[in-house]
């Protein structure tokens, strides 16, 4: 039998190490992957806790950057590994080029909060990823759901559901991890029903949401003259005093279009 890590010594910060040990939150993030065979990434196997759930729901590739973490896994999961059943990828996932498997597959992970903002989008622009099904940071996870109007709806919120229908299914509390983070988390669901595409339209809505107090009007006038902006405006019946986070999401792709 393999030693037991204690998860509150091993945690290292320079990896975002929160070790998600709630067996309840476990289920219901298991609960959350519809039944359709996909192959799933998981992105920071951690311990093996989601890991060896879900390899009850089907097969998966698993990444994990840390070493010591590594051999940890490779010994947990030694039927799995041999059996194929898991492939365990020892490497950091910002290094990696590409897709995070070669065929369709669903992203379910407790992923890193430093990194989750990056992975999603990625998982957004890979065309083999059909659905994510990620634990994030609460304030990340409600960037990526917010709807117009809400104060949180910016650039992540038009991206996301520009190519998918996005919902922040519940919170977890901080003590549901070892060690404890400092901020409470949230799982989110994304259920893919295209891919980004377009790094122009990324850049045009970093530039709308650069800084969201300011008006939309102002923000793009960084990029685009005042006379075609309040001519596009005019025309699409969009007020001169409106703010990034209160023009609704098909505006954003009309107003793009015809500043293009």
């Amino acid at each position: 039998m393999h030693k037991q890590l204690d998860a509150s010594k091993i945690a290292d910060k320079k990896f975002g190490q929160n070790f998600l040990k709630d067996s309840s939150v476990l289920e219901q993030i298991i609960e959350a992957i519809p039944n359709d065979n996909l192959p799933i990434a998981e992105i920071g196997a951690g311990l093996g806790d989601l890991t060896r759930q879900l390899l009850k729901v089907g097969q998966v590739r698993a990444y994990e950057v840390d070493k010591r973490l590594c051999e940890y896994l490779k010994n947990e999961f030694k039927e799995p590994l041999k059996n194929g059943s898991l492939e365990l990828v020892c490497r950091d996932i910002l290094k990696q080029s590409g897709s995070l498997l070669e065929s369709s597959y669903s992203l379910v992970a407790n992923l890193p909060y430093y990194i989750a903002t990056n992975i999603v989008l990625n998982a957004l622009r890979d065309i083999n990823c059909k659905r994510i099904i990620v634990m994030v940071q609460k304030e990340v996870a409600q960037k990526f759901s917010a709807k117009s109007g809400d104060r949180n709806f910016g650039s992540l919120a038009v991206l996301s559901q520009s190519v998918a229908d996005v919902k922040l299914l519940f919170e977890v509390p901080k003590e549901a991890f070892v060690p404890p983070p400092k901020v409470t988390s949230a799982v989110l669901h994304i259920e893919k029903h295209s891919s980004l595409n377009d790094k122009s339209f990324e850049d045009f809505l970093k530039t709308a949401a650069r800084q969201p107090r300011k008006r939309l009007l102002k923000n793009l006038s960084a990029s685009y003259s005042k006379e075609l902006l309040e001519s596009v405006f005019n025309e699409l019946k969009i007020d001169f005093n409106t703010r990034a986070h209160q023009l609704e999401l098909p505006k954003y792709h009309q107003l793009y279009k015809l500043l293009k």
